[in-house]
Parts: C-alpha cells; structure tokens; sequence
C-alpha cells in the first residue's frame, strides 16, 4: 500500500506563511517573493485555477511510477499541492490508486489528509519517503536550494525518487500558441516561471550533487481540447495576470481571444462547436537518491 504526505501549497501570503488550499492551514516560510501568487488565489480564484489548468497525462504519471524503484508499499511526499490537480490524477491513475492507504492533500477522498511542512523543513521522518513529487511549483520560490536538496535527501529512503512535473503550452507547434504565450509572458513581472530554467540551479548545489544521481529529463507533446473561452480562463488563471490592473487585465484578454480567432496554424477539432486543438508539452525531470 502507498501512503503519501501533503506538504507546502502553492501561494505564499504576504505574512511569510503559506495557506494548504482550502484547508485553512498555515505553515511558515522564509519567502515573501510571490505576493502575486497569494493575491491570485483570494476567493474565486482557486475554483478558476482548478476549472482552467491541464491535468496530467497518464504516460507521465506512468512513468514516475516505472522510476520508482520501490514498486509496492510505497510512502510518498507531494510538496505543492495546490488546488489537488496532480493529487488527483494521480489517486485516479491505474499503477497509483490501488496501492494508496493514506494521502494528505487537498481533496475530497478518504485516503486524504492535510500536513504542514515546507521545502527546507517538511516535518517528515528521516527515511521515510519512497518518493516526492512536485508539481508545477515554481522552484526559484524556494529560500535556499542546497537546503531543500538536503531535505529531500534526509526524508528519502536510500535510492528513493523526486520527480518534478510541469505542464506548458507548446510554442513551437502552432504560431497562434507562441503569439498566445507573448500575450501573456510579457506581463511576469519577473516572477521565476518554469520556462525561464532556474529551477535548473537546484542542480548545481552541493547538497543535490551529494546526495543525488544525475537529472533525467522527459517530455511529452501532445493536444488537449480547446475553445476560445477556455483559453481565455487559462490565461487568467495565471497569478501575474490575476493581478493586473482591470483595464489591462481585460486588454491581455482581448488579444487573447484575438489570437485564437485570427487562427494562425490553428487546427480544428469540431469547427461547429468551436473545438481546436490546444498543444501543450508535459515536462518530467526525475532525481534518484544516490
């Protein structure tokens, strides 16, 4: 059976604590960088984020699990459990839900409960963990990556398993996708997004190098469903947008909704009903415990 431990959300308050989505509980954190991402996940907020955002795919899920060098029995850490969109693709998936006794999350289910911790002090027992994932978590948000290198190290098993998962929008398979991506990027603010690769830096410290076998990195391209209201809400659900002034907000939304009717390499799924395909790329980089 596999128990899995929840901890540290996504949005960091403007306090230094970070809130377990929906759960009401608070945990401390050194890091105050996101005010955006607290501001985007007021009221309202997380429904939208949880209505418009991706699942995972099931091949990626498939293959965090082949990863995992522990194949039954399993005790995992999901550090960033956000809304539960991971958490719950993963207690739906086929290798995963039959082997889950515990999960603490953020979701409904009987099999999940909710932990504090954060990624430098998580709480968990010194050798506890077969596995932690981390889902599309902004990895520059965390205050010192050597010492979250030497946490993950501590609370995983000898040749346990980190597998870091993102989801993104695929640029480079339609035109319409990259001006889409130029609508939106150019309103980050700086915030440290996946794409800008810091989060490789993890990787160059002396804790991940230590304790950790080289980085193996896979990606899958593929399409989801798409519609012009849909994509609108995805882009809105991002915390940078979320806090731009209205009148600018509503101009970003605008050339959104543009972008997708001008169409470039736009391919349709069911012109009738307004369904086009929407490229998207899932990004999986798994870390083995030496």
């Amino acid at each position: 059976m596999l128990r899995l431990a929840i901890r540290l959300s996504r949005t960091i308050a403007p306090t230094n604590c970070v809130k377990i989505g929906g759960t009401g509980a608070y945990l401390k954190s050194s890091s105050n960088e996101s005010y955006s991402s607290y501001l985007s996940f007021l009221p309202g907020t997380n429904e939208l984020y949880d209505r418009a955002r991706p699942s995972y795919q099931a091949n990626a899920l498939a293959a965090i699990k082949e990863a995992v060098a522990a194949k039954s029995s399993l005790n995992v850490v999901e550090i960033g459990a956000g809304t539960g969109i991971f958490t719950r693709a993963f207690l739906k998936h086929p290798d995963w839900s039959d082997a889950i006794k515990e999960l603490r999350a953020t979701v409904d289910d009987k099999r999940v409960t909710v932990s504090d911790g954060s990624f430098t002090e998580s709480g968990i027992p010194d050798g506890w963990a077969d596995l932690i994932t981390v889902a599309q978590v902004r990895i520059p948000l965390v205050p010192d990556y050597d010492a979250a290198s030497a946490e993950f190290a501590r609370i995983l098993k000898p040749g346990g398993t980190v597998a870091f998962i993102w989801n993104l929008e695929d640029r480079d398979a339609a035109r319409w996708v990259a001006q889409l991506r130029h609508a939106y990027e150019q309103h980050e603010g700086g915030s440290p997004q996946f794409r800008l690769g810091l989060w490789r830096q993890t990787f160059d410290t002396a804790s991940y190098q230590k304790f950790f076998k080289p980085p193996v990195e896979k990606t899958w391209s593929y399409v989801l469903e798409g519609t012009v209201g849909l994509t609108a809400d995805r882009v809105n659900s991002k915390s940078y947008i979320q806090v731009l002034p209205d009148n600018v907000r509503s101009k970003v939304l605008a050339e959104v909704k543009e972008t997708v009717a001008r169409g470039d390499d736009l391919k349709w799924i069911d012109e009738g009903k307004g369904i086009f395909e929407y490229p998207y790329q899932t990004f999986l980089v798994i870390s083995d415990k030496k």
